[in-house]
């Protein structure tokens, strides 16, 4: 089992030693509130240890335990295990000394694991339980990108602060898909663009059709959107359609409503539909994204909308993935569950 190594943290096996860091926080009951074991006695830290020495020395490993310690002094400071349950998922778990919390330290442990269940382990779910009143727990499972899949009446042991027979739980997870695309926004978040205010729209024009600007839309701060142009596509004399586009990647109290929702959304009036108009607009508006520095375009369109795929198709944008679309989503709240993700690349 090879140590996992993040920013500032280094996970290793246990070992003998590190009792009395491990006992320091497992014999605190504060520490250990939400847990189904502790406070420990000195004789269930030193079990512990063993158990989870042995679990490093199995082949396969099916238990996958590491100490937290610090890459900078080398302090152990909490303990986070993978164990597996069945040969394509398994169950996360963290415990961070009290001295240590607020800093960020479980959410970098609990990365790393799932980095090692998707990408070495090649598992397709990973899940974490929490009593229904750790908040700071749910906090961070959401916080690395798990869903929540369910609360649970009565099927816990009363934590050790309630009065209660019993503890609800709740239930997260994360899928190998969620997982490839969490990192997939991650990049684009990353691309680079020039926003220094809105430019001075030149004639747009080709094809027959011609784009009008009628709305520039600031970034809004409070909300995280990012700044909008808005054009009509025109035809002679006659509005036909309209067409945005988004300045940068990000937005939304997620980062990541440009992933899901695109650079560039458009719409064309029945009557005129099926004369490649669509395609057309998008070209007229390349250079107004280039202007801002953006040379990849995301264009996202329903999975069933064959029209607007043929319109992707017709740029020769790449299909990246279809994806499922989260709950919190504008889309999702109109009724669409999936959609497509392109790149275009302008």
């Amino acid at each position: 089992m090879k140590p996992l190594e993040t920013e500032r943290l280094i996970l290793r096996k246990f070992q003998e030693s590190d009792f009395e860091a491990v006992h320091s926080y497992a014999a605190d009951r504060e520490n250990c509130i939400y847990m189904f074991w502790g406070p420990n006695s000195e004789d269930e830290t030193r079990e512990f240890i063993k158990m989870v020495m042995s679990n490093a020395s199995q082949s396969p490993i099916k238990h996958y335990s590491y100490a937290i310690t610090l890459k900078s002094t080398g302090e152990l400071i909490g303990g986070c295990d993978l164990p597996l349950s069945g040969d394509k998922e398994a169950e996360i778990g963290w415990l961070i000394n009290r001295n240590f919390w607020r800093q960020g330290y479980a959410a970098e442990a609990a990365r790393a694991l799932l980095t090692l269940g998707f990408e070495e382990l090649n598992l397709h779910r990973i899940f974490a339980k929490c009593d229904a009143e750790n908040i700071a727990s749910s906090r961070l499972m959401e916080k690395i990108g798990m869903r929540g899949e369910g609360l649970l009446f009565d099927v816990r042991p009363p934590h050790k602060n309630s009065s209660r027979p019993h503890s609800d739980e709740l239930l997260y997870a994360i899928v190998k898909d969620e997982w490839e695309i969490q990192k997939e926004i991650a990049y684009y978040n990353t691309l680079p663009y020039e926003f220094n205010g809105f430019i001075e729209v030149p004639a747009l024009s080709g094809g027959g059709i011609f784009l009008v600007c009628t709305k520039k839309s600031p970034a809004n701060p409070e909300k995280k959107y990012v700044p909008e142009y808005r054009f009509a596509i025109c035809k002679g004399g006659e509005k036909i359609g309209d067409i945005t586009l988004r300045i940068g990647y990000g937005g939304g109290i997620y980062n990541s409503n440009l992933y899901y929702g695109g650079n560039i959304g458009y719409g064309v009036d029945e009557a005129y539909r099926g004369n490649g108009y669509a395609s057309l607009a998008c070209s007229l508006l390349a250079p107004v994204a280039k202007a801002h520095g953006i040379t990849k375009v995301l264009i996202t369109n329903h999975i069933n909308n064959n029209a607007s795929r043929r319109v992707c198709e017709k740029l020769n944008a790449q299909l990246i993935r279809e994806v499922r679309l989260p709950e919190w989503t504008d889309l999702y709240k109109e009724g669409q569950r999936f959609v497509n993700i392109f790149e275009w690349n302008i």
